[in-house]
């Protein structure tokens, strides 16, 4: 039998009053109901925002090891000729803290525990890895041996900047040593401020006050190298909070502007960068924070690097299109990635 037009109409409006309220009280329950949990989740997330301190944490006479891979891949373009380049380069670093001062500064000393590179120049490849016992043969063979066992001491102040570096002196008599002809070279480009700027980034990561997820902090940094010109650097780090292993993850944004030394270059190289215009575009990568050891437990990198430079060569110059993308991996350990090998 079906029901009239205007029926079910009707039936709502002859409803008694009382159970009106009855049918309204129901519904509002059902929607409290439904909205507590929604309030719950809310102030869930409101507690998981609250700020955290990404700190390192040194302990003394306790090491901890670092393994860094970089490859690169350099397109370029030279009168009318297109030039690969490709490297592969493993770095295997100890870092040891000795003691802390009344200050807070930090006594460090980091050594090269190893190194693995595979260069590749116009189809030749030039191997050489000191993890194994024959290492390698090849023109940069003594060189890169020379790079091996040597050791810094570095004074890292309370704000984790690299205050002091010791150990210059011995590292260039090394790399003289095998190569005499490159020491104006090597004392122009690895002073004491180029190798400070060169550890510093294992620390400067941190941000220097609490922060929640979303925030933000920047770091820059000028990489003075002499008569190859300078590379100011610029990092955005962004904090993302914790990732599915309770590592802390920190988004990071790099530009990279590359000043050559110019026509007037000191003259320890074989040419000289008169001009360029180098930049980086697309750099970014992420670091994974353990706040439990109080140190970086991993992070990527991806540079790309793109624009021109015009080279002066025995008096005459050359125009160079380049494009190079690096990708850099850096692993930290409790042991020595060396020893299990």
């Amino acid at each position: 039998m079906g029901m009239p037009r205007g029926g079910f109409t009707k039936i709502i409006v002859s409803i008694p009053s009382s159970h009106r309220f009855l049918e309204e009280t129901i519904v509002l329950r059902c929607r409290w109901l439904a909205v507590v949990p929604l309030l719950a989740f809310l102030v869930a997330g409101a507690r998981g925002q609250a700020p955290v301190d990404l700190k390192w944490k040194f302990e003394k006479g306790k090491p901890f090891y670092q393994e860094m891979t970089t490859e690169t891949t350099q397109k370029m373009k030279v009168m009318g000729q297109d030039i690969t380049q490709n490297q592969k380069v493993t770095f295997f670093l100890s870092w040891n803290p000795v003691e802390q001062d009344k200050d807070g500064n930090w006594t460090v000393k980091q050594k090269i525990e190893g190194l693995k590179m595979e260069i590749e120049i116009g189809g030749n490849k030039i191997p050489f890895d000191s993890t194994k016992e024959a290492g390698g043969t090849n023109p940069l063979s003594d060189f890169f041996k020379a790079l091996v066992g040597s050791e810094f001491t570095l004074t890292i102040d309370k704000n984790m900047k690299i205050a002091k570096i010791e150990g210059r002196d011995e590292f260039l008599k090394k790399l003289v040593k095998e190569n005499p002809q490159m020491e104006p070279l090597l004392k122009t480009i690895l002073s004491d401020e180029a190798l400070k700027q060169m550890s510093d980034p294992a620390f400067s990561v941190v941000p220097d006050k609490s922060v929640k997820k979303g925030d933000s902090w920047t770091k820059t940094a000028q990489l003075n190298m002499g008569p190859i010109g300078t590379f100011d650097t610029n990092y955005k780090y962004t904090y993302e909070g914790p990732d599915e292993s309770k590592l802390q993850k920190i988004k990071v944004d790099t530009t990279l502007k590359y000043n050559p030394s110019g026509p007037n270059g000191d003259g320890t190289l074989p040419f000289k960068i008169v001009k360029a215009d180098l930049n980086s575009k697309e750099s970014n990568g992420n670091i994974l924070f353990d706040m439990t050891k109080g140190r970086v437990s991993s992070s990527d990198m991806t540079m790309h690097l793109t624009g021109t430079l015009t080279i002066e060569i025995g008096g005459m110059t050359s125009h160079v299109d380049l494009d190079q993308t690096q990708i850099t991996k850096v692993k930290i350990t409790d042991e020595n990635p060396i020893a299990k090998k």
